[in-house]
């Protein structure tokens, strides 16, 4: 890797001198995702530093499924990380693996364990257990099957094996310390029986290994280097190295922890993520106001523009909040250089050119992005009748309003210069059509006499526009903090009743009604969009991914 490509934190600080001092020659790091819902931006950010050092060091990384839980674990969330991590740019090649793969392992190490005297089958129930284990400033109870033999203890888990006792009945527990400060080492429990159909396994097995004894192991039989997690798991660390310690010839990887990314106005937990979709309060995982990967995606957001997030956020030490406002300049960056430019209305109001022929149709020519000339040249239609922006248009506008008024002259973007003339109301005193004039040696948009307007706006041609639907999408929640609540109110009622605006009166230039899923546009003035899934050639459907510029500048 390349000096200029390297970026500086501690945990590259760390892999360089594990490398220097020779513990080891090749780097292998994995991603290790529990398939119990869609991933969110806070795993974009592992995602992108677990396979982004192993490309920087010419070592692998691994994508790995911690599928040790049945009940909430589905094929429909294993494919889904499949496909984002596929999305984001990265390749696992054939090293796909899965907690399940190794449990035939696993339950062979754990019988090691109870024959080495550090794992008893207990009888306490869940509540009883946390009731023992004490609190962090009290030490724990023994369990009163502590005690027993290792005979009766094989006996005892060969049963639970054999599915011979209900779910609850029994636990396998390690045997460590019940008077420990650190609560992770008060005998925890190992293995619990759950009588549950396996996504992988099926109904082989009715007991199941619980995270923190699966995920050292599963990083050994991987020879994985340095096992990267967040840093609510910096307390397990003593756990993880002691399970491996206990078992003869296995090799330890190094577990290091890093700060998870959290981000305001919105939440970053699966589990509140899987009420906001299962309680109808979002349309689905792949919401556009969501964080996940794939509602982000959805809403046109780029993997570029996450990735080049992930690196400016860094890798720290300590727990911090990023503004939402850093991903969208990520996007905007990203977007300015791959979108092509094109011009839709929102808000439609009709202007008739006057001194138009009637029948009259022109083609003018417009760059498709200016900032990437390869990207080549299209044709929009002109006619008599236009759409402009109602907001372009004050009957008594301000000195400093610079768009169309009364006697004002403007610029149509790629056209002519216009000047309004006459503002048509209905029976109710609104304005529904404005009746202008146009240059005809302003051909292009330009004057040969040297006048200069301020204005120049956008539009569509009325005989030419496609009617379309536009999703104008804002923060999921209105508080900056969504959990800072006030009393007897939830974090729900935090929600941004205005997260979601949807305008089905919208025009745009027919060359959008061609535009596939996920295709990025900017609308000039308006913001950047993205052709939704819902889109169809009868029915084109946008998205607008971020605004123009900032919000809050």
């Amino acid at each position: 890797m390349t000096d200029e490509n390297k970026q500086t934190n501690f945990i590259r600080e760390i892999i360089d001198n594990d490398l220097e001092s020779g513990k080891h020659a090749k780097i292998i790091t994995r991603f290790p995702p529990e398939p119990n819902g869609y991933l969110h931006i806070g795993h974009a950010k592992s995602i992108c530093l677990n396979f982004g050092i192993a490309k920087d060091y010419d070592g692998i990384c691994n994508l790995r499924f911690d599928d040790t839980n049945p009940i909430k674990e589905e094929d429909e969330y294993v494919n889904s990380i499949i496909e984002d991590v596929k999305w984001l740019g990265f390749d696992w090649e054939d090293r796909l693996y899965y907690a399940s793969d190794y449990f035939d392992q696993l339950y062979e190490w754990a019988i090691q364990l109870i024959k080495n005297g550090n794992a008893f089958v207990c009888d306490l129930t869940a509540d009883e257990i946390n009731e023992y284990r004490g609190t962090p400033t009290k030490p724990g109870n023994e369990s009163p099957n502590r005690n027993r033999t290792v005979e009766e203890n094989l006996e005892l888990f060969d049963k639970m094996k054999n599915g011979e006792f209900p779910n609850g009945a029994k636990v396998l527990r390690a045997k460590i310390d019940m008077a420990s400060p650190n609560m992770n080492m008060r005998d925890p429990v190992v293995y619990r029986i759950l009588h549950a159909t396996h996504h992988r396994t099926g109904s082989k097995w009715c007991i199941y290994p619980m995270y923190d004894w699966a995920h050292g192991l599963e990083d050994s039989l991987e020879n994985i280097t340095h096992s990267l997690c967040t840093l609510e798991f910096e307390d397990h660390r003593p756990l993880y190295d002691w399970f491996i310690d206990q078992l003869d010839g296995v090799y330890h990887p190094r577990q290091i922890e890093f700060a998870r990314l959290n981000l305001n106005y919105t939440v970053m937990s699966k589990r509140k993520l899987l009420e906001l979709v299962e309680g109808g309060l979002v349309n689905g995982w792949d919401d556009p106001r969501m964080p996940t990967i794939s509602g982000l995606r959805r809403r046109g957001y780029t993997p570029a523009s996450i990735r080049e997030f992930a690196d400016r956020v860094g890798v720290a030490k300590r727990e911090a909040t990023s503004d939402i406002a850093l991903l969208e300049h990520c996007l905007r960056e990203d977007l300015n250089k791959r979108a092509h430019r094109r011009m839709a209305v929102l808000e439609p109001l009709k202007v008739i050119i006057t001194n138009y022929p009637k029948d009259q149709t022109e083609e003018f020519e417009a760059v498709n992005n200016p900032e990437n000339e390869n990207d080549g040249k299209r044709m929009i239609p002109f006619s008599r009748e236009i759409y402009i922006e109602k907001s372009d248009f004050m009957e008594d506008p301000p000195k400093k309003f610079f768009r169309l008024g009364i006697g004002r002259e403007v610029r149509l973007k790629h056209a002519y210069y216009i000047t309004c003339n006459e503002a048509i109301k209905n029976e109710n005193g609104e304005i529904v059509e404005l009746h202008c004039s146009y240059d005809p040696a302003t051909k292009g948009g330009w004057s040969d006499d040297g006048r200069k307007v301020k204005g120049t706006l956008h539009w569509v041609s009325v005989e030419h526009a496609v009617q379309a639907e536009v999703r104008l999408y804002d923060n999921l929640f209105s508080k900056e903090n969504p959990y800072e609540v006030e009393d007897g109110k939830d974090w729900k009622d935090n929600l941004n009743s205005e997260s979601l605006i949807v305008n089905k009166n919208c025009y745009i230039e027919p060359s959008l009604a061609n535009s596939n899923s996920e295709d990025n546009f900017q609308f000039l003035r308006l913001g950047y969009f993205t052709t939704d899934k819902d889109s169809t050639k009868d029915k084109p459907v946008f998205n607008r991914a971020v605004s123009l510029r900032d919000r809050k500048k």
